[in-house]
């Protein structure tokens, strides 16, 4: 990071995390353009949640290439001041790591329930039917997170 004096710890990388509602995961093709898709995560642990389905370009990409880069947004506030400087107050974090298949329906479940929790809190009374019409039918990945860089420019 060039801008040391915008580092930010582990526990302010976590809390935007958490407190995302998606982030955006950049995956390698093989080729010279990588593939860049914004994706729902939640954290369990040291691991980045996030479902999708069982066939596709990304799902083909993470089974070659599970080396992937996170980025998550926080606040992004492009500010001016005076008396001549324009700047924005932002906060992101990125997050390499290694992208793995869940493939256990007790720990699908566990974060398609995390993942619905963090989202739609006040409609978890819908979960079970929901899980049981689509566990089968719905992929869940986890990014094991091995690095994570937190920086910010605050206001003040």
């Amino acid at each position: 990071m060039r801008r040391n004096d915008r580092a930010q710890d582990r526990a302010f990388s976590l809390e935007l995390i958490d407190r995302c509602t998606h982030g955006v995961m950049a995956l390698s093709t093989g080729e010279a353009l990588p593939y860049c898709l914004p994706l729902s995560f939640v954290r369990i642990g040291d691991s980045l949640c996030f479902h999708c389905a069982r066939e596709g370009r990304k799902v083909d990409l993470l089974r070659r290439f599970p080396q992937v880069c996170v980025t998550f947004v926080g606040d992004d506030r492009p500010v001016f001041v005076p008396p001549a400087m324009y700047s924005t107050w932002f906060q992101s974090v990125i997050v390499t790591g290694t992208a793995e298949e869940v493939t256990d329906p007790a720990e699908k479940t566990e974060a398609l329930r995390a993942l619905c929790q963090k989202l739609t809190p006040e409609h978890m009374d819908g979960f079970e039917a929901a899980v049981g019409k689509s566990l089968a039918v719905t992929a869940v990945w986890k990014v094991h997170m091995e690095e994570i860089s937190g920086k910010a420019k605050l206001e003040g």
